[in-house]
């Protein structure tokens, strides 16, 4: 039978929905989760670089494994910062747990920016560079839920259209890296990128303390927290509440987003892919992410405003489908056809497929949660699987095509999992009442 699930984010009665509040709320979330998602995104595309500076060697696959490794290893500490974070958001309010996560996401951001090469420092720099991106991991691991919960609860009639803006956040920041790397790339030769180049994008991402700091100093609470009949921080733990009650939510919310984490990090793959595997033009590679980034952050709100009108799972089911269905024999026609054309039209096409599924997923996975444990279950979830299936899906590729011999073999990857987020979805409408 299903069960309609529990819901505290709905406005009291004569209360109306605060449209104004709302669209401050849009920007706190967006341009701080941008920024904070920037810093996390360009390390990724610098890869190659960071890999030369911090894990030296002759072998350049080695060097780009090694450095996607720790790309992957700092994302287990994710779940750990969500449960954190996430209880302290549910305990304490939303806002208070947005700004915590700034404040060590620009400490993280730092320390890469400034962290000298194994040539000064020896093992100390590759051991500093893991420090880091645990500090960022942990950070990223609480921004998710205090994020998208503030959203949510802004309006419950809106809830797909304001959600939506989490995931064009990324997309943004998507843009915003790739724009980097593919200027960076254009005027910089090899040596100036090993040397400091790559280092530009994470000064840049230390706006994120400004930016965030002015705008969500400057918003007002969520509803759900102002609303709130007594304090929460009186009431039983929200991770106590989330491991003994909500199980089946954790599940849903972290199932449904597995093939849309696992889409985002083959995304950033690809241009490193078409750069190491297929001999394509480094800026021109990145070019293709940075119009990806454009088709995510645009598209992602219309599918959102959609899914309020005609349903959310009418929307992300096929999306899903069509994701399995499409990522191999896009990848053949890559290796039969490399080209920046076709490059950027294989990535345009998952990013529109993409941005077809996650617009609305983020209120899809704050409806397997009660508001009460709401961000602490949005947080481990949603860390939790992309620690499983995102966090080492860049080094997932790289070793089976190195393993395989075969380039379309990361294809194969996002096809299995993306049985798995149907399987989540169609759980969600039975056990939660999900549409």
């Amino acid at each position: 039978m299903a069960v309609a699930p529990t819901d505290s984010t709905q406005p009291a009665e004569g209360v109306p929905a605060r449209r104004g509040s709302s669209g401050r709320a849009i920007a706190a979330a967006t341009i701080g989760n941008a920024l904070e998602w920037f810093d996390l995104a360009v390390y990724a595309l610098m890869a190659a670089y960071i890999g030369k500076v911090f894990f030296p060697g002759g072998d350049p696959g080695v060097q780009l494994v090694q450095a996607y490794a720790v790309f992957g290893v700092t994302y287990l500490i994710r779940p750990l910062g969500g449960l954190l974070i996430g209880a302290y958001a549910d305990r304490h309010g939303r806002k208070k747990a947005l700004m915590l996560t700034i404040w060590l996401m620009v400490v993280g951001t730092f320390m890469i920016a400034i962290m000298p090469g194994h040539a000064t420092l020896g093992l100390v720099a590759p051991l500093g560079i893991v420090v880091a991106r645990l500090i960022q991991g942990f950070a990223a691991g609480g921004e998710f839920g205090a994020a998208t919960s503030f959203l949510v609860e802004q309006d419950e009639s809106r809830k797909g259209f304001l959600g939506s803006f989490q995931f064009a956040s990324q997309g943004l920041a998507t843009l915003m890296a790739a724009g980097f790397a593919a200027g960076l790339t254009a005027v910089l030769s090899d040596a100036q990128m090993a040397s400091w180049g790559w280092r530009i994008p994470f000064v840049f991402g230390l706006l994120v303390l400004p930016v965030g700091l002015y705008i969500r100093r400057h918003v007002e609470e969520s509803p759900a927290i102002t609303r709130a009949p007594e304090p929460a921080a009186k009431g039983p733990s929200p991770i106590w509440s989330v491991f003994r009650h909500h199980w089946g939510g954790l599940l849903i919310a972290g199932g449904a987003l597995v093939v849309s984490t696992a889409l985002n990090f083959i995304l950033q793959y690809m241009p490193t892919f078409g750069i190491e595997q297929l001999g394509l033009n480094d800026s021109l590679s990145f070019v293709a992410l940075l119009i990806t980034g454009v088709t995510l952050t645009v598209a992602t709100p219309f599918v959102g405003l959609a899914a309020d009108r005609y349903g959310r799972l009418k929307i992300m089911i096929p999306a899903a489908v069509l994701i399995g269905g499409s990522v191999v024999p896009l990848f053949v026609w890559l290796t039969a056809s490399p080209s920046f054309l076709t490059l950027t039209l294989c990535m345009t096409i998952l990013g529109l497929l993409k941005a077809a599924y996650f617009g609305a997923l983020p209120s899809v996975m704050a409806d397997a949660f009660p508001v009460d444990a709401r961000a602490t279950g949005l947080s481990f979830s949603y860390n939790t699987a992309v620690a499983a299936f995102g966090g080492f899906t860049p080094a997932i590729s790289a070793a089976l095509v190195s393993g395989t011999g075969s380039q379309v073999s990361p294809g194969y990857y996002l096809l299995a999992v993306s049985f798995l987020s149907i399987a989540a979805l169609a759980g969600g409408y039975r056990t939660r009442g999900i549409r």
